[in-house]
């Protein structure tokens, strides 16, 4: 006799219209109470904000097949995942929402937006004229999915565009050259944003050489994850007032009070909001039901990361 599917999600299966009938879904955001049957669970969506506390879980659940993240990157749960679990990642879902954050980010930084608050607070009126983003070179390290989108709204703003990823390709819009290719680009570029997944590769990729190359007054934005840049490097370009930044990511994450970065001069902090807004929600949704649909019907699954 067949048994019926059991199915954990960190979204409440009541607001996800169109979800599939049959198996017995149980919802858990991350809180310390477990619905039942975790030995029995066979596809399972951990929380988008307490994702950690997942790991412990994943052993106990006996029957496990499929960790459908909500979260573009899975650099936390890659090592705890069990032989023979597929792990998916949430494609699909932030590109949006991080694209808007990292264009915010870089306009913002340009134009002097940190300063003008601070200004309005003080109610100091500091006039001038301030970068634009209007002809300047941007490079995007990691073009993948949310280097794309990143593009599409960097298009408008009349400024060129270089792209590295992992692997050299060719796209409709131009050349995506390879990581080797960086020490030639960066001094080319008015700014670098980092979008590239957290793996061994790229941890530290943005090191005190990497910011070295980067000419003078250029602006770093990063929106991947907070190990692929170096803090110690960071810091000594900001402070030597060289460099600006705008990171969305640290390492230490969150920043501890009294971390030097807090008042580095030249640099604007968003505390790992580039997939949170209202755009997550939606999107998640319609990701999770489709997955569902597809683990069902036996159908392959979208944005494998790991193969069982």
């Amino acid at each position: 006799m067949a048994t019926t599917k059991r199915i954990w999600l960190s979204l409440s299966p009541g607001e996800i219209e169109g979800l599939p009938e049959g198996p017995e879904y149980g919802h858990w955001d991350g809180e310390e109470e477990l619905p039942p049957g975790i030995e029995d669970v066979e596809f399972f969506v951990p929380p988008y904000v307490k994702g950690e506390r997942a790991v412990p879980l994943l052993r106990r659940m006996r029957r496990l097949r499929v960790v459908q993240t909500l979260t573009a990157g899975v650099d936390n749960l890659l090592p705890h995942i069990p032989d023979g679990v597929t792990l998916c990642n949430a494609r699909g879902v932030h590109e949006a929402s991080t694209a808007e954050l990292a264009l915010t980010l870089v306009l913002s930084s340009l134009r002097g937006v940190p300063r003008f608050v601070r200004g309005q607070d003080a109610e100091r009126w500091y006039a001038g004229f301030y970068p634009a983003l209007a002809d300047r070179t941007v490079l995007i390290v990691g073009y993948g999915a949310i280097g794309s989108a990143i593009e599409d709204r960097l298009t408008p703003f009349e400024c060129d565009v270089e792209r590295v990823a992992r692997t050299a390709r060719t796209t409709e819009r131009g050349p995506v050259r390879p990581h080797d290719d960086l020490p030639h680009l960066l001094p080319r570029a008015d700014v670098v944003i980092v979008v590239t997944p957290l793996t061994e590769a790229t941890r530290g990729l943005v090191d005190a050489g990497f910011l070295a190359r980067m000419k003078d007054g250029a602006l770093l934005v990063n929106v991947s994850r907070g190990a692929v840049v170096d803090t110690g490097a960071l810091l000594r370009e900001l402070e030597a007032g060289r460099l600006h930044a705008a990171v969305d990511v640290t390492d230490p994450e969150p920043l501890p009070p009294g971390h030097p970065l807090w008042h580095a001069p030249n640099i604007l902090i968003s505390p790992h909001v580039g997939g949170s807004s209202t755009a997550f929600l939606p999107r998640a949704r319609r990701l999770v039901r489709a997955q569902v649909r597809r683990y069902l019907s036996e159908e392959p699954l979208e944005n494998v990361i790991v193969m069982s």
